[in-house]
């Protein structure tokens, strides 16, 4: 217990100071992990020995990654990933292992060796990618879902990879047996999944929340993930892969956020003992007495893992802009691929200088990933710019656009992104009867929209021809509704430039973003946390009473001001002192009028609730009807529910008469 202590000190205590220095120099979070590992390391200064328990500890986090990338999912999104599962993952995959193979055979090695280094290669770290995915808001950007969809299909595949070492080693093993006999306890873990799903989960959960108890919640929660982990595990799948299913079974229940919520903290510390263990590994000495060879290995890995992965985009039907981005999200090696070259090592298949040489380049690999996806939409735009790559970036015009749709439009709205916000923004120009035309990237969205008559096309919006076919010349508006910062911002440089009058509204996840996109020449900017904001306080002050063209005035006010009185921490009281105030102690009561109360009867003019009480009645339900603004004539009758306006201090002392009185209770007991 004491070393293990010893362990925590040492690895939070260096963590925070080379994080510190980091964030200082704006170099990602997860380098500085990976540094500290490097140090704390057997191979750096030796200081943390423990590396079993550490390792341990990883995992977890790992699991605990998967299981909220789980949970911000649902069943029915999964469905729609199909195709990007499973013919980009294999596309990537297979790709990735064959060329490989190939290089590998040029230089010598066996053909089992061959096939390893392949399997090595082909794996991508999920960990890193859907971490710096979800810290940029980027995982439902389709560069984000594409790299999302080819991991799950690289954690599916890990286990027949580990199946196959024993044969590449040469030893006693039935490939074809152990394949089957996987698939059937693969596919017997599925039914247990799904039933647990459907029957068991929701059941239990409801259950918990109905004890209100915060503890057992989070427990129940970590005991669903860790159980689900270890099934998987049991019959020889993945640990990530049984995470990931028990955070699809709690999405499809009410709970998902609740859960999420309560993980999140757990995730982030154990993903950060993940990259710590995984700097851990490395050999320093080893690094740079062979730097000329591991620098040649890791340029090779990076950029024919980012033209296959690419590749694998654009089978999708994906642009080359968005082939780009995924391809450098997935260039790095994997973290499976660690576990796969232990095996390797202990089965003979490679030797110890190998191993170290692809531990050293793999990490490098892991360590340049934030910037690879920092700069990636910089690299994409420069290679916009080569004219041998023109034919593939203007490839997302095809399949043509609805003839009506674009056929000669003008005044018309261009939607940019079919997601949530562009289906409402969509349903509501066609109710309000305005000519419209939707650019999305998704082949497969664009194809099930046009089945359905939807005035949509398949087409990057940051390419000129693009926008050009939707006759940006002629639009009034053009929303942007997606969540790529980058894209949007080079989506409204360039429409103002083909179309300096075209009223532009922009979405952003980012504050910070507002500024820039404003001087790009966006009319609109909507931050979606400072419109809930928004949203929030404009509700909590309509239950206040103030008036409502002073709330829309404020809200007006802040908009038109960049959100400055938002983002200013110091926030003045000049913009909310200017509120009436007046009635912010009135408020709209339900009162129900009970059996025996002296109100049955009466009409409301006999009641003297405005004279006697200073209570107004400005509405009666009754028998599921709504009678509003009552004259004094109107009779009431037990039942009926008054809707009572004034302050809340004079309703609640009116509340008496609302029940039985004391002659009807004396009756009611004799």
């Amino acid at each position: 217990m004491e070393m293990l202590l010893n362990v925590f000190v040492v690895i939070f205590g260096l963590s925070i100071a080379v994080i510190f220095v980091f964030h200082k120099l704006r170099v990602p979070a997860i380098v500085g992990f990976l540094l500290t590992g490097i140090l704390a390391g057997p191979h750096g200064l030796g200081l943390v020995d423990a590396l079993h328990e550490v390792e341990i500890m990883a995992e977890v986090g790992v699991i605990l990654l998967l299981f909220t990338i789980g949970l911000e999912l649902s069943a029915e999104e999964l469905v729609r990933l199909k195709k990007p599962v499973f013919l980009g993952g294999a596309v990537q995959l297979l790709a990735t292992i064959a060329v490989f193979f190939g290089i590998s055979e040029l230089f010598g090695l066996t053909t089992s060796q061959a096939l390893f280094v392949g399997f090595l290669v082909s794996l991508s770290s999920t960990a890193i990618v859907l971490k710096l995915l979800q810290e940029s808001s980027q995982i439902e950007a389709p560069h984000g879902r594409i790299a999302l969809s080819i991991l799950i299909f690289q954690d599916l595949m890990i286990v027949p990879m580990m199946l196959m070492v024993p044969f590449l080693a040469g030893q006693e093993a039935s490939l074809a047996s152990s394949l089957a006999l996987l698939g059937l306890k693969a596919a017997a873990t599925l039914l247990v999944v799904l039933l647990l799903a459907r029957y068991v989960v929701p059941t239990v959960l409801l259950h918990v929340v109905r004890t209100r108890s915060r503890e057992l919640f989070l427990l129940t929660t970590l005991a669903i993930c860790l159980s689900v982990a270890y099934l998987t595990y049991a019959v020889g799948l993945s640990l990530s892969l049984g995470a990931f299913m028990a955070g699809l079974i709690i999405s499809q229940s009410e709970f998902s956020l609740s859960a999420l919520e309560g993980v999140i903290p757990f995730r982030d510390v154990f993903t950060s003992l993940f990259f710590i263990s995984i700097g851990m590994l490395m050999d320093i000495s080893y690094f740079f007495s062979h730097l000329p060879l591991v620098l040649l290995v890791v340029a090779a890995i990076i950029v024919l893992k980012t033209i296959l992965a690419g590749s694998a985009a654009m089978v999708l039907g994906y642009p080359l802009r968005t082939a780009i981005l995924a391809g450098l999200a997935l260039c790095q090696v994997g973290e499976f691929s660690f576990i796969l070259a232990k095996t390797g090592l202990s089965g003979g298949v490679i030797g110890g200088n190998a191993y170290q040489l692809f531990l050293a380049a793999s990490i490098t690999t892991m360590a340049l990933t934030p910037f690879a996806m920092r700069f990636s939409p910089a690299v994409a735009d420069r290679m916009a710019s080569w004219q041998l790559l023109a034919p593939l970036m203007r490839r997302p015009t095809a399949p043509a656009p609805t003839p009506e749709a674009c056929r000669d439009a003008c005044d018309h709205l261009i939607i940019v992104g079919y997601g949530v916000g562009g289906r409402n923004l969509e349903r509501t120009a066609k109710a309000a009867d305005i000519r419209h035309v939707i650019i999305e990237m998704n082949p497969d969205t664009v194809r099930a929209a046009q089945r359905d008559g939807t005035p949509i096309f398949y087409g990057d919006a940051t390419q000129e021809a693009v926008l050009e076919h939707a006759h940006i010349e002629n639009a009034r508006v053009l929303a942007v509704v997606i969540p790529d910062a980058t894209a949007t911002r080079r989506i409204v440089e360039l429409a103002k430039r083909m179309n300096p009058s075209v009223h532009v509204v922009a979405r952003t996840r980012f504050v910070t973003e507002t500024d820039e996109l404003r001087r790009l020449g966006a009319n609109d900017v909507v931050p979606e946390e400072f419109e809930t904001a928004i949203e929030i306080f404009t509700r909590v002050l309509c239950r206040y009473m103030m008036p409502r063209h002073e709330i829309q005035r404020l809200a007006e006010d802040i908009r038109s001001e960049g959100y400055s009185l938002l983002r200013n921490e110091r926030t003045p009281a000049s913009p909310f002192s200017a509120l009436d105030r007046r009635f912010a102690d009135m408020e709209v009561s339900g009162v129900t009028i009970q059996p025996g109360s002296s109100l049955d009867g009466q009409t409301l003019e006999e009641t003297a609730l405005r004279r006697e009480h200073g209570l107004t009645v400005v509405a009666v339900g009754r028998d599921g009807q709504l009678e509003a603004n009552p004259d004094g004539t109107f009779r009431l009758q037990t039942g009926d529910l008054l809707y009572l306006f004034g302050k809340r201090a004079d309703v609640n002392a009116a509340l008496g008469i609302f029940r039985p009185d004391d002659a009807t209770k004396r009756s009611a007991t004799a």
